[in-house]
């Protein structure tokens, strides 16, 4: 009786009060005893209301379902369809929708719609494909800070290929301590090309400048995020330099030369197809056959083996480091060794020693810039130490 009496109303009354009516209706249909003759009239009434023509009506349908288990689920899926004033709630809060649904809402909805979806919590893999694969770079950034979306490898790369080169994204990335090495690298690469765009652009620097510049850059990068990367994590990253063509040997060589034992035999077990620990054994072969085969079975430049092998012996001798996190900069002693060696090395050519150059450049002043922090440090400290003294 009570429901009829409603359906009557409802025809004439104002849109706000219909929209307040409807809001008492389903709150009345989750949480009140109602019978199942009840129960029924009432969620025909609420099916009906759908086709309200006043978006505010179905507003208030959507506000109490949103987040209710227990909701009519034909209701809901079909509020999830509606505009997105109506939608928003239920696409980000209901535990009704089933990702199929939610799959593709995410491929044909706007933006907003997008977002909403991207904030659920529990956001299994398959919507976290889809938004990364389609989604707008709002939508990227909202999945990127929802700590419950269990984003698999190839979406963190796909939302890099699409939105990397925009700096809200590659911030919200980089800040997150379990994002893969190899994604964060492909960042770098992102950055490094905008960056270098823009000198270009600004006539700071010509195109072969800037791209030799960039270049620099992310090698230097890569030994930062190697340096801090562990286990298969540094594969993935080794694994994402070849595919991208960045495995080359001037990376090897800086790798080497920086101490970081475990990218050098990660990029060589990658290159040769060798297991890790058969390159880890030929490299401690201090007779130098076993490296000049393994470098050769790599595919690396033959000119560059004697450097490899100078290298290695000075790491030996304690040029290498315990600490991953150390192995970020060259090491100036290690650099000064090879290049002394291959100015008297016939072998050598022209390029190599433009690179190991510009190693010994860039390793001494990177020496002579944390000399100077040391001795600010000495510096500040000093005064603290004299007053205490004195007290």
């Amino acid at each position: 009786m009570i429901v009829r009496q409603f359906i009557s109303w409802i025809k004439t009354a104002p849109a706000g009060e219909r929209a307040e009516a409807t809001r008492s209706l389903a709150r009345a249909w989750l949480i009140s005893d109602l019978t199942a003759d009840d129960r029924a009239a009432a969620e025909g009434a609420l099916l009906m209301l759908l086709d309200d023509p006043s978006p505010l009506v179905r507003q208030a349908m959507a506000e109490v379902f949103a987040r209710s288990a227990e909701a009519p689920a034909t209701i809901v899926q079909a509020l999830s369809l509606d505009q997105p004033s109506v939608a928003l709630p239920v696409l980000e809060y209901s535990p009704l929708l089933i990702d199929a649904d939610l799959v593709d809402i995410v491929a044909t909805g706007n933006c907003e719609v997008q977002c909403a979806i991207a904030r659920r919590i529990k956001l299994p893999a398959s919507i976290c494909a889809a938004i990364a694969e389609v989604g707008s770079a709002a939508a990227a950034l909202e999945l990127i800070e929802n700590a419950y979306a269990e984003l698999a490898p190839f979406s963190w790369d796909r939302i890099v290929e699409r939105h990397g080169h925009l700096a809200a994204i590659r911030e919200s990335m980089l800040v997150l301590e379990d994002l893969p090495a190899a994604t964060r690298a492909a960042l770098v690469v992102k950055l490094s090309e905008t960056l270098a765009q823009f000198v270009v652009a600004r006539n700071w620097l010509s195109a072969d400048r800037a791209g030799r510049v960039a270049s620099e850059a992310r090698d230097r990068s890569t030994m930062n995020i190697a340096a801090r990367s562990r286990g298969e994590d540094v594969g993935g990253l080794v694994r994402h330099l070849r595919a991208t063509g960045q495995l080359t040997a001037g990376l090897i060589l800086r790798a080497l030369l920086s101490g970081n034992l475990e990218l050098f035999d990660a990029a060589l077990a990658e290159l040769s197809g060798l297991p890790k620990a058969r390159v880890s054994a030929l490299l401690h072969d201090r007779s130098g056959a076993s490296l000049h085969a393994l470098l050769k079975r790599a595919g690396l430049p033959e000119s560059t083996f004697a450097a490899f092998h100078v290298a290695l012996e000075a790491g030996h001798e304690g040029g290498f480091v315990d600490n991953l996190g150390d192995a970020v900069r060259l090491r100036r002693r290690m650099v000064e060794r090879v290049l002394t060696h291959c100015e008297t090395d016939r072998g050598a050519t022209e390029p190599l020693m433009i690179l190991l150059r510009r190693f010994a450049t860039e390793s001494a002043r990177e020496e002579a810039r944390l000399f100077c922090d040391e001795l600010t440090a000495e510096e500040a400290v000093a005064p603290v130490q004299h007053d205490l003294i004195a007290a």
